[in-house]
């Protein structure tokens, strides 16, 4: 995809756009999330439907990073439980949220967002290097990034991954899209009566082992003051009714 001479004009219809909470986030989601109804691999009309998520909050003027996790592929701690030695799993992980990465910026490059992917394990032929000052000024231009390839270190997440990038990228907040619209005591899949939070410190996600992120991640966040927004990622419309002030989440912080 050719961008031509110049970058998208950021301020295409700005007068009508909402005000945003959020003039930078950082977007987090599983691999799972790009499953569908399937139970392995990705699922194109997925895919393309959380692309244009995606682009109607680019369309606000939001400056957009991304992470996807690997789990509809490969996951590293599944390998390992196996038998498989730990590293050797992880990286086998990292390579499988590259894979998505590539499927992500193909359904929004279709739909006429420019994007890049940008791997922490360097793979020049189809991916950048991370370089932050190059990633900041992509997304200064108006270009999506999806960071691949977690930390490029096994024994870490892409929880931790998100946390680290959003910061490296001075995020306003991190988006976790789940198949829930927020925060639980309780699966409120399986228990009826689980409450939501609006609202919960990340002391109190630690304490009470909520499965926000993982506990790397969560102290990470708090030793730096990002916010994390947990919506439902199976919402029409809810990542950008979120950042236009309206809609269902929990937000974690300090």
């Amino acid at each position: 995809m050719e961008e031509g001479g110049t970058d998208q004009a950021k301020d295409t219809g700005a007068d009508n756009r909402p005000k945003v909470i959020y003039k930078r986030v950082l977007l987090k989601i599983s691999g799972e999330a790009l499953m569908g109804d399937q139970g392995y691999g990705l699922h194109p009309p997925t895919v393309e439907r959380i692309a244009r998520e995606v682009k109607s909050v680019r369309d606000l003027g939001v400056e957009i990073c991304m992470v996807i996790g690997g789990g509809n592929i490969f996951r590293g701690l599944a390998g390992s439980a196996q038998g498989m030695e730990r590293t050797t799993a992880d990286y086998m992980g990292m390579l499988a949220t590259v894979m998505n990465a590539l499927a992500m910026q193909s359904a929004l490059e279709g739909l006429g967002v420019f994007t890049r992917v940008i791997s922490a394990i360097r793979m020049d032929e189809v991916a950048e290097p991370y370089i932050r000052r190059r990633a900041v000024r992509h997304l200064e231009k108006g270009r999506v990034c999806i960071f691949a390839a977690g930390t490029g270190n096994p024994y870490f997440t892409t929880d931790t991954a998100a946390t680290l990038r959003a910061n490296e990228m001075a995020c306003e907040a991190i988006f976790k899209g789940t198949k829930v619209d927020g925060v639980y005591d309780a699966d409120p899949l399986k228990d009826p009566d689980a409450r939501r939070y609006a609202d919960i410190t990340y002391d109190d996600v630690l304490q009470k082992n909520l499965k926000v992120m993982d506990a790397s991640a969560i102290a990470l966040a708090r030793d730096n003051d990002l916010p994390i927004i947990v919506f439902s990622l199976d919402e029409p419309g809810g990542f950008r009714g979120i950042l236009a002030g309206e809609g269902t989440y929990t937000i974690v912080h300090g």
